[in-house]
C-alpha cells in the first residue's frame, strides 16, 4: 500500500510539472492602438513612415504604410521588427556595436543593425517588437518609441 500511495504521489508531482506555461501574447487590437500612437508621434512631425508590429516569432501582426512613404520602407521596418525579436534588444544596440567596429554584427544572420526596431516587453518577457522605416533612422527611433510607450496606456499600467 505505501508503494502504491508513493507512486500515486510521485505520478501527481509529475502532472503538475507538466503543466503549461501561461504567457502573454500581442493582439491585433493591441497592434492596432500601438500603431496608431506611433502615426499620431509621426504626423506631429510630418513624417511618413512604414510602422510594423511582429509577434514573439517575428511574424507579422500589423503593417501599416503612410501615404507617400517609399516602399523600400515596408521591408526594412519588418528587418528591423525581426531584428529586434529575434536579439531581444534595440537595433540601435547593434548599430552602435558596429559603429563601435564590431563589423562581425553585419554578418549576424537576420540583423539589420539599423535603429528604429524596438522589442516589446510584458513582465519581463519579450512578447514581439515594433520597426518603424520612412525617415532617419532617429526619427524612426522616435515613433517606434512612442508606440512602445502606449502599451503600458493600453494596458492600463
Amino acid at each position: 500500500m505505501k508503494v502504491f500511495a508513493f507512486l500515486f504521489c510521485l505520478a501527481l508531482g509529475q502532472a503538475v510539472a507538466a503543466e503549461l506555461a501561461t504567457k502573454k501574447a500581442l493582439t491585433l487590437a493591441v497592434a492596432k492602438e500601438m500603431a496608431a500612437a506611433a502615426e499620431a508621434e509621426a504626423r506631429a512631425n510630418q513624417w511618413n513612415v512604414v510602422i510594423v508590429i511582429v509577434d514573439e516569432g517575428g511574424h507579422l501582426i500589423y503593417l501599416q504604410r503612410m501615404d507617400e512613404t517609399q516602399i523600400a520602407s515596408i521591408e526594412i521596418a519588418q528587418r528591423k521588427a525581426r531584428t529586434a525579436v529575434a536579439f531581444k534588444r534595440p537595433t540601435k544596440a547593434m548599430e552602435d556595436a558596429v559603429a563601435g567596429g564590431r563589423t562581425v554584427v553585419l554578418a549576424l544572420p537576420g540583423a539589420l543593425p539599423i535603429e528604429g526596431g524596438l522589442p516589446i516587453t510584458v513582465e519581463g518577457r519579450i512578447i514581439g517588437a515594433i520597426g518603424v522605416s520612412g525617415v532617419t533612422s532617429q526619427q524612426d527611433a522616435q515613433v517606434a518609441k512612442a508606440g512602445l510607450e502606449a502599451l503600458a496606456k493600453i494596458l492600463g499600467r
